[in-house]
């Protein structure tokens, strides 16, 4: 189970996949991705090369500590997510030599099934109002708005009422029959995020993600001594030691890892126990592409304190959303009543339509992260 080769494919919308092979013929694929800097990604794992070619594939805890420790500077997105995508390529070709899920390698499962939601969109009440009605209609019990655009230091109370007119719309069309989460995008600032959080206490939301940045740990403590919403962060941490404040600081209910950018579905896993210690619960942060979702889902099915799983393949579009191109078959992502259910296939769970992959990359994305400016022309987060 010797590794002989491996190969980087850039594909669209703004993925790279990565597919490993064995001297015996058994390929895993990961997802090396970080979302605007796929060619600094690609450009890493080749460097992490010379470090994975003869090595046994299935020694997975140790080639993760080779590449955490062995280059002396260590952790950030790009080396992360580098990692992240190798050790998940690694996972998938052991469950398949051995023919088991990925998940009965760290503990057996837990659940059946694993709650799920996607985004709503909607620029007006109107809009917010028929956006999460449709959702709804396909099945989804729980959905995530990104309510808020550019935020100065101290801003206008014009913007936060405009947030609280689309979920109050929402409330109102679906009543508490569908959970709604908020995304500010680490857009706001303390003070404004305050105030936020306060006029959205009376909609009752599943959560709020990243009211401020999640470099500002300590902000998060003072905000949840001014409300009782719970407050989610992560998809900005890497490995534990990146967490390791994030969970004890008594300021966070939710961390959101993101299993291609923190260090793979066994650092999760070690993430997720750390937080289970301090009654944290886990939402992997997962807007990427299939392997990405299969490597969350693993972790889901074997992780306690995971209660639900992002995702933006549109479960219901088989046939059309461009992510179930590079699938032989979408079937481990089956979707009914708000759940994705576990599923015994080996190593990922999944088959990738490797033609469609490299038709795919015939044609790289370079996708780069969108640039915001405030009214007064200063930068504003995205």
């Amino acid at each position: 189970m010797k590794i002989r080769s491996f190969e980087l494919f850039q594909v669209p919308p703004r993925w790279l996949f990565l597919k490993i092979t064995t001297e015996s013929g058994i390929e895993g694929w990961g997802e090396p991705i970080l979302e605007g800097h796929a060619d600094t990604v690609e450009a890493c794992v080749r460097e992490l090369a010379p470090l994975l070619i003869g090595r046994r594939a299935g020694d997975i805890e140790d080639i993760w500590q080779v590449l955490y420790r062995g280059g002396f500077y260590r952790g950030g997105g790009v080396l992360s997510s580098a990692m992240s995508g190798i050790e998940q390529a690694l996972w998938d070709i052991k469950g398949k030599y051995y023919n088991l899920p990925v998940y009965e390698f760290l503990g057996g499962p837990v659940r059946d099934k694993i709650r799920v939601y996607c985004g709503a969109d909607g620029g007006t009440p109107e809009a917010a109002a028929q956006s999460i009605r449709a959702r709804q209609e396909l099945g989804y019990r729980a959905i995530k708005m990104n309510a808020v655009s550019e935020y100065e230091w101290i801003d206008s109370y014009q913007k936060i009422d405009a947030v609280s007119q689309r979920v109050a719309a929402m409330r109102e069309a679906v009543g508490y029959g569908v959970d709604i989460a908020m995304d500010v995008h680490g857009r706001m600032h303390k003070a404004m995020a305050r105030v936020l959080l306060a006029e959205l206490e009376q909609y009752r939301l599943l959560f709020v993600e990243e009211p401020v940045l999640t470099e500002n740990e300590e902000a998060f403590a003072e905000l949840r001594r001014h409300g009782s919403t719970p407050l989610a962060t992560g998809e900005r941490n890497y490995t534990r030691w990146g967490y390791k404040n994030l969970i004890t600081g008594g300021g966070v209910d939710i961390i959101q890892p993101d299993l291609s950018h923190a260090g793979g579905i066994l650092e999760v896993k070690k993430i997720a126990a750390m937080a289970e210690a301090f009654d944290v619960a886990v939402a992997p942060h997962c807007p990427l592409g299939p392997i990405a979702l299969a490597s969350c889902l693993q972790l889901d099915f074997c992780t306690h304190n995971a209660f639900i799983q992002e995702q933006s393949l549109d479960l219901h579009n088989y046939g059309g959303h461009e992510g179930f191109r590079y699938l032989a078959d979408a079937s481990p992502f089956a979707f009914r009543d708000g759940y994705v259910h576990r599923t015994d296939k080996p190593g990922l769970g999944i088959e990738v339509n490797e033609d469609a992959i490299r038709e795919a990359a015939k044609h790289p994305h370079h996708w780069l992260s969108p640039q915001w400016r405030n009214e007064d022309g200063s930068v504003s987060e995205w």
